[in-house]
């Protein structure tokens, strides 16, 4: 690796998740230091964060802020965001006290016992969506597993009754679109703005009738004055939006990867006591967040070499940093053997590590896990293909035809 070259503004393009191997961008990045100047479109510079080191170091310093309010160039866009998006309202942009009241309100959903709780309920969801195509021998993983089973599984704790649920997945897609257009906002907004629609009655009943449910739970924090209603519809907002798309291209971009690496696959289905490091490994290799996440200066920052001044963004690339070979050996190799390897980041880090995360690879090890009991002989369409990705932030897959063996 050479020495910091601040030289150069790399382009790093708003579809970067939808390309089919982004990792040489990245690794071409860093080869000119960890932080970096990058230009996201023709109006909008930032830092790049490619390190892993640095990465965990950004994450955790409470002197980077996540909220975007007074970064240079943005102010008016942020206005704008203040008036019209809810999820400025999210714990996803706050800081400090305001952060950790709205993590703590919903922390106990997500604790290991809750999530060993859900765990039946997952595996019956799972068990039901490959029933119904066990017998036909083909499927496409996406559309009819990756997506449908964290949508499930999220209606059953957030409290989404049967018959909703297929609105709310319909109006959860629209919350992932990249902002680079006038009209994919325009469609994030309506989503937003429907979702909101659709949660209002369902606030409304369980303030009536409370159930064992999240929603419930957030409901009664909100009449004890502990979360406003600008708040609590930003967390139904965000909670929908990390608990569908991330968990959803965790199964899809995981269960790609073993069938584009065969021996990878084997290794896994012969031995499945290796799922919790095997899924370790494949947020390692293709997790759903691609770029990175945001953080913000507000003041001077020194980081990697450089000092940021204050007022700009900072892009802490997640996806980089999981492939940074100062860190893993041999990055660029799928192995879900592997041991004793630095904690990977696609969940983030610090107070803002995700906190779906024991969620998320509870229903990614049942999921994988039981696909490949099941489907022992299980393998693409067509080896050939050139799948596409899902549009939007996140990177996922949009299609995933396999075949395997029918059962009778």
């Amino acid at each position: 690796m050479t020495g910091q070259d601040q030289t150069i503004v790399h382009d790093v393009p708003v579809n970067v998740a939808q390309q089919p191997n982004p990792y040489p961008l990245f690794e071409r990045i860093r080869e000119h230091g960890v932080v970096q100047r990058v230009r996201l479109n023709p109006t909008l510079e930032v830092w790049m964060v490619t390190g892993y080191d640095e990465a965990v170091a950004a994450l955790t310093d409470p002197r980077l802020s996540s909220s975007p309010v007074g970064v240079n160039g943005l102010e008016e866009e942020m206005a704008h965001q203040e008036r019209t998006n809810v999820l400025m309202a999210s714990m996803l942009v706050a800081n400090g006290e305001d952060h950790t009241r709205l993590r703590n309100l919903v922390s106990k959903a997500f604790t290991a016992r809750r999530v060993e709780q859900l765990a039946p309920r997952v595996q019956a969801h799972t068990d039901a969506f490959l029933d119904a195509v066990a017998a036909r021998g083909s499927a496409d993983l996406v559309s009819e597993f990756a997506l449908p089973l964290p949508m499930a599984v999220l209606s059953d704790l957030i409290g989404i009754p049967a018959e909703g649920q297929p609105d709310f997945a319909r109006l959860a897609v629209g919350l992932i679109m990249p902002p680079n257009t006038p009209e994919r906002l325009a469609k994030g907004a309506r989503a937003r703005a429907e979702l909101t629609e659709f949660f209002e009655p369902l606030i409304a009943q369980r303030k009536k009738e409370p159930k064992d449910d999240l929603l419930s739970a957030l409901c009664a924090a909100q009449a004890e004055e502990r979360i406003s209603d600008r708040e609590l519809t930003a967390m139904t907002i965000l909670l929908t939006l990390a608990g569908h798309e991330t968990t959803a291209s965790l199964i899809a971009n995981g269960v790609h990867a073993l069938l584009r690496h065969p021996e990878q696959f084997a290794t896994l289905r012969d031995d499945p006591s290796l799922l919790p490091g095997a899924i370790e490994e494949l947020l390692r290799y293709e997790g759903p967040v691609s770029r990175g996440v945001a953080r913000f200066t507000t003041d001077p920052y020194e980081i990697g070499g450089v000092t940021v001044p204050a007022g700009e963004m900072i892009i802490i690339g997640l996806a980089a940093a999981n492939r940074d070979p100062a860190r893993y050996d041999r990055p660029d190799i799928l192995d879900v053997a592997r041991r004793e390897v630095p904690q990977q980041l696609a969940f983030g880090h610090g107070v803002h590590f995700c906190l779906g995360a024991p969620l998320a690879r509870a229903e990614a090890r049942i999921a994988i896990g039981t696909l490949l009991r099941r489907f022992p002989d299980l393998r693409l369409a067509d080896p050939d293909a050139d799948l596409s990705r899902r549009e939007g932030i996140l990177r996922g897959m949009a299609t995933l035809p396999v075949t395997f063996t029918p059962e009778a």
